[in-house]
């Protein structure tokens, strides 16, 4: 019996029970014998159930499911009781990192504006022992600044013989575990090697902020709180982690879930929190991205419907590079269901870009299939594993049944489509951080920080005659 989100015939994994007890066969119990007690011990164990699960079926090596089986709380709370203990050699610096798409479901579940939502949140961490909370929304400019580059290069590049068109977005962990483990190449050369938001940050956590706070990366635990679990997955990927756990960009993911569990079992409540303001800005020390250390309070986002946005940042930016073409408003048409749609650059009847979005893994399977036989007509792709968006993810929009709470995403959707956008070419921190962190736009630091490879096994499983 396979679960509704695998990607192939038959499902080694056990599958979900009644109670939503069952995990991954493989996966070894999260709790060890000596399991750390104190005052955060009554948090409930992390569990990833199959219906959480968004990348294809045996993606987990024994290895990666011992280092998957400490992605849960009780390794944050661990290092906060560490902090908490005289002996200060085995202090840590605790980073906490938020994805913008985690900010409209603490606001809805706690009805509040999504800006003091942040502040709340950001007050809530530190009486935890958190020492500094950013947003990833700076990790998101490198990314998208990036792909956009990348995309204009593609297409100068792309010929009958070197067809490096279209171009699959590479931010969601879920799609681009699913081309690596299952699809290999064709598929991978067309993944844009632009790294995502989330190993962006870890850079700049783990690097550039570790060097300006003089301290080594092994001495800062960096978490990252993310909508889906899939996140947990990509904290492990290979070429961006190095063999050391201690030095890995992210040290632990927690889903907007599990944060709100925290805060559930608390003796302090959310509302009660103390208010520290947020900052979309800046990653030059004392202006960090920190909640609460800045002048900036109002929370900003990128143009995208439940994303990130590189389809709309990247479109319009090769509409004027390519075509000196102005885009403003980018206009989405739904073609097969609400999670395929294409926009498209057109000029005297010709058209000259066309863009699609693509979500889910039904709406996935059909690309790769049309990619394959050659009948796909896109330059570009943004590609997501969850329908509806990264707001959707498993690990926040979901009831205690481990249904998709469709009242709770209507209203983040609402909320978060009322956030101030921000294009990414506007962020004076953005580009004074490739001078002095870089070594300007286009060095080859930029390069090795900024862009990443893929695996291309010369064997993958063969999924792509799977009825949907």
């Amino acid at each position: 019996m396979k679960c509704e989100h695998c990607t192939r015939k038959e499902c080694i994994k056990k599958t979900k029970t009644d109670d939503q007890e069952n995990v991954s066969e493989e996966a070894p119990s999260p709790i060890p014998e000596d399991r750390e007690t104190g005052e955060f011990h009554k948090l409930a164990d992390a569990k990833i159930f199959l219906s959480d699960c968004l990348a294809c079926d045996s993606c987990i090596t024994a290895e990666e499911g011992v280092q998957l089986s400490q992605q849960n709380a009780k390794d944050f709370f661990h290092v906060l009781n560490l902090n908490k203990k005289c002996d200060t050699s085995k202090h840590k610096v605790l980073v906490v990192s938020v994805c913008p798409q985690s900010l409209p479901y603490f606001a809805a579940k706690f009805n509040l504006s999504v800006t003091d939502a942040s502040r709340r949140l950001c007050g809530f961490l530190k009486s935890l022992g958190v020492h500094y909370v950013f947003d990833t929304t700076i990790a998101a400019d490198f990314s998208i600044l990036e792909s956009q580059k990348e995309f204009v290069r593609r297409y100068h590049q792309h010929s009958e013989k070197e067809r490096v068109l279209p171009m699959l977005t590479s931010a969601c962990p879920g799609w681009v575990r699913y081309a690596e483990r299952v699809l290999g190449r064709p598929v991978t050369p067309h993944l844009c090697t632009a790294k995502s938001p989330q190993q962006v940050m870890g850079s700049l956590v783990k690097d550039y902020f570790a060097r300006q706070q003089s301290l080594s990366p092994e001495k800062i635990f960096h978490v990252i709180v993310a909508p889906c679990y899939d996140r947990k997955l990509e904290a492990l990927r290979e070429g961006f982690s190095s063999t050391s756990r201690s030095s890995l960009g992210a040290d632990c993911v927690l889903t907007s879930g599990e944060i709100a569990q925290i805060m559930a079992q608390s003796d302090l409540s959310v509302q009660d929190a103390t208010v520290d303001t947020l900052t979309n800005e800046g990653l030059t020390f004392l202006c960090l991205m920190r909640f609460g250390d800045s002048k900036e309070e109002m929370v900003m986002r990128h143009d995208g419907a439940s994303s990130d946005g590189h389809l709309v940042h990247v479109f319009r930016y090769a509409a004027k590079e390519l075509f000196n073409e102005d885009v403003e408003e980018v206009t989405y048409r739904a073609l097969r269901n609400k999670d395929f749609q294409e926009v498209t650059l057109e000029k005297d009847g010709e058209v000259l870009l066309r863009f699609a979005a693509a979500y889910g893994f039904r709406n996935i399977q059909n690309m790769i299939l049309k990619l394959k036989k050659g009948t796909f007509p896109y330059h570009f792709v943004e590609v997501l594993a969850c329908p509806g968006g990264c707001l959707n993810g498993r690990g926040q929009a979901e009831t205690q049944d481990g249904h998709v709470d469709k009242a709770l995403l209507r209203q983040m959707e609402g909320i978060y489509s009322d956030i101030p956008v921000r294009p990414p070419e506007t962020s004076a921190n953005v580009q004074e951080l490739y001078q002095q962190w870089l070594d300007g736009v286009d060095s080859p630091k930029a390069q090795e920080t900024l862009h990443t490879t893929f695996q291309s096994p010369e064997h993958c499983a063969h999924s792509l005659d799977i009825r949907w």
